[in-house]
């Protein structure tokens, strides 16, 4: 029996799978808090989709894919930028049109130029088939933008609650600003091999929307969402080898579930606060009334 429960961890290529999912949990769960916390989240959609041309135009020329996704994804958040900032469409339309272009471009390009990987690997990721090459550049971009992350976090905070404010008090907002989609753009090249285009936005949305319900305080914020895609992570590898699943979508499930207890629970407690409200002020009417009773200090009970 026990052998059957620990099957999942004796084979070398689920051991890959769980460890470059972990690496990519990190990262990508800390990004999803200024995400969720900016209200970025189709942005992460909008480059994790836009990546797809650049992806191609790389196989075809024969260099790393990390460059032409990056350099697909920054073009997108600039081309967006400037769409925006030229007209009254707003913002979330702009996104919307972008990355579905840039998606129907790298849809083209494949049908057209059949590079010599598989496009199920590219859209929903082949984390059972991974190399060490994948391995060693998954963790080198998790850890750049961790330590990213760690060494801007108050500045992107501030940048995320207040724009205008960290503008005042002499932060550079477009820096700020652009790093921040350099950083989404390198988090979805690092989750291509492990999830895919398609279910990159998963890691970049779930894990910050989950703690956004379960806690207040953004350090505690920061290490739910950790332990929120970590835990999906090991878990939905773990589970779709025993229901006979893809590991990434089955990730994504769990992730999704979490979310659903998560949205329950803050709705039971929201509930639960405004029942006991009515009966606080209830209590606290007659110690007012008391308090009011109460004879002052130089008053008629002093005075005799």
């Amino acid at each position: 029996m026990m052998d059957e429960l620990l099957l999942p961890f004796q084979f070398p290529f689920l051991q890959n799978a769980f460890l470059i999912t972990v690496m990519l949990s990190v990262p990508a769960a800390i990004l999803s808090c200024f995400l969720v916390l900016k209200g970025w989240s189709l942005m992460g959609d909008a480059i994790s989709h836009a990546v797809f041309p650049g992806i191609v135009i790389a196989y075809v020329i024969g260099i790393p894919v990390i460059i032409g996704a990056f350099v697909a994804g920054m073009t997108c958040a600039i081309l967006t930028g400037y769409i925006d900032e030229n007209t009254r469409v707003k913002r979330d339309t702009v996104m919307g049109v972008v990355f579905s272009a840039m998606f129907g471009i790298g849809l083209v390009l494949y049908t057209k130029v059949e590079p010599g990987v598989h496009l199920e690997h590219l859209l929903f990721g082949n984390m059972l088939g991974v190399s060490p090459f994948d391995m060693w550049q998954t963790g080198i971009i998790a850890v750049c933008v961790t330590l990213g992350l760690a060494f801007f976090w108050r500045d992107l905070l501030l940048h995320a609650f207040d724009e205008q404010q960290a503008r005042a008090l002499g932060l550079n907002v477009q820096m700020l600003h652009f790093g921040l989609l350099a950083v989404i753009s390198l988090t979805v090249v690092a989750a291509l091999k492990a999830v895919g285009i398609i279910l990159a936005i998963a890691f970049l949305i779930c894990p910050g929307a989950v703690a956004f319900l379960v806690t207040r305080r953004f350090g505690q914020m920061i290490f739910v969402a950790i332990g929120v895609a970590v835990f999906s992570s090991v878990a939905g590898i773990y589970a779709s080898v025993f229901i006979d699943s893809a590991p990434a979508p089955t990730i994504v499930l769990i992730m999704s579930a979490l979310f659903v207890a998560a949205f329950a629970n803050s709705i039971r407690r929201n509930r639960a606060a405004e029942t006991k409200r009515p009966f606080e002020t209830l209590k606290a009417a007659p110690d007012r009334g008391r308090r009011a009773e109460s004879p002052r200090p130089g008053g008629r009970s002093g005075a005799a």
